[in-house]
């Protein structure tokens, strides 16, 4: 047999080989480990409510009213008053568009569109604009993120308590709850994950 025939069918094998062991054998591995270790990670860390699946803890979402008619793609969404509300999102929570605007803190442009914002919130959770936080009014760098400050919740808790007619007391209780710590124990800061925050208030009335 020529050399270079009994090279290819070596290349061959080995080709075959690695395609079973890393293609097959190995994922399955990975995942059989997942899991069997991490269950709930391992598919996609999806939060239920009443048994129906409801979001993703580690995507952030919009709580919005109903459109008024479904159908106008330019029907400007209104935020829900009775639920926690997350940042502002460059791609409105939508996993194809996560990105941040890409506007500099020097652009007219986000300058205007945060001085607006925190009036509109402001008026929204009926507090000084002075008070809004800063996360309040700017969007993070994925548009994907399901976490705002501790302060930021708790500007909130005034509105949703008077929406729901719950305790505010019960409501930062629920944020305490909610409260997650920076990454690693020291990257960033404490944050509020709004999905399972608002999964509280929802099964709390």
């Amino acid at each position: 047999m020529p050399t270079i025939v009994r090279t290819h069918l070596t290349a061959m094998r080995m080709l075959l080989v690695m395609t079973v062991i890393l293609g097959i054998a190995y994922p399955l591995l990975v995942t059989g480990i997942s899991q069997v270790a991490f269950a709930d990670k391992a598919d996609g860390s999806i939060v239920t409510s009443d048994g129906k699946e409801v979001g993703s803890s580690l995507l952030g979402q919009s709580f919005d009213l109903p459109k008024q008619n479904p159908d106008d793609a330019n029907e400007e969404a209104k935020p829900d008053p009775k639920w926690f509300q997350p940042r502002f999102s460059a791609g409105s929570y939508d996993p194809k568009a996560s990105g941040a605007s890409n506007l500099g803190p020097n652009d007219e442009k986000l300058t205007a569109a945060i001085r607006d914002r925190r009036a509109a919130i402001a008026a929204f959770d009926g507090v000084d604009p002075a008070t809004v936080p800063a996360d309040a009014v700017t969007a993070s760098g994925s548009g994907l993120d399901p976490h705002i400050s501790v302060a930021y919740a708790k500007e909130q808790v005034q509105r949703v308590a008077r929406e729901r007619g719950l305790p505010a007391e019960k409501l930062e209780q629920l944020i305490e709850k909610c409260t997650e710590g920076p990454s690693l124990g020291f990257l960033g800061q404490r944050g509020v994950n709004v999905v399972l925050l608002n999964k509280a208030v929802g099964e709390a009335g």
